[in-house]
């Protein structure tokens, strides 16, 4: 089957960026007290409903996933780009980290207590969304949870450079309502949302949805 060229070029542009990326994000994610509050909130939810495991989706150089961890949450991580993985097991050796791609899961139905995707949608591109939720919504277990992450806008844009380098990937600002239905759609009922406003190095809007899975009846 042929990878979809959005996938070949995210990962190829990721490979790039990674050192660099690396060394700029997590410290911005350490200074982001409302995201890591609804982080905090979902590793809560997790526990309490007895901790299975969670995947974060395109974990990067894995410092999500290490936080959560630190949470008291069983916690591995999925990244597209092998150099991502490299730079996330080197810095976090005790952290189960693997290649793989959120539209297509290596995993059992049911398998999972929850779903991060910190930033990680982004450059999907929309239409492609329904089908990653459904992909969620089958590898949760009834009463899961879901994260997600994102930029909050209605552009398609198509940056050249990022974090120093050359990229060729599409990045796509999405509308909190949009997300929220697309989830609802997929059998992932949206429980809470967090918008953060512009403002002291935040260059645009953000937004974090919390959804969850159904029990069964």
């Amino acid at each position: 089957m042929t990878e979809p060229s959005f996938l070949a070029a995210v990962r190829k542009s990721y490979d790039t960026v990674a050192e660099d990326y690396a060394k700029l994000v997590p410290p911005r994610f350490a200074t982001d007290p409302l995201g890591r509050g609804m982080l905090a909130a979902f590793a809560e939810l997790v526990r309490a409903d007895g901790g299975q495991p969670v995947a974060d989706l395109g974990c990067g150089p894995g410092h999500v996933a290490a936080h959560l961890e630190s949470l008291g949450v069983p916690v591995f991580g999925v990244d597209l780009s092998p150099k991502m993985v490299e730079i996330a097991r080197r810095t976090y050796p005790n952290l189960r980290v693997e290649v793989g791609s959120m539209t297509a899961l290596d995993l059992p139905d049911g398998e999972l207590g929850g779903i991060v995707a910190w930033w990680s949608i982004l450059h999907l591109p929309p239409e492609e969304l329904p089908a990653v939720f459904a992909e969620f919504h089958r590898v949760l277990a009834p009463g899961g949870h879901v994260l997600v992450g994102f930029h909050v806008g209605d552009e398609h844009l198509r940056p050249e450079r990022a974090y120093g380098h050359p990229v060729s990937y599409d990045t796509h600002l999405l509308l909190p309502d949009g997300v929220a239905e697309l989830l609802n759609r997929a059998g992932l009922n949206v429980a809470a949302r967090l918008i953060q406003e512009p403002g002291e190095g935040l260059k645009r809007q953000q937004a974090c949805l919390l959804a969850r899975k159904p029990e069964r009846s």
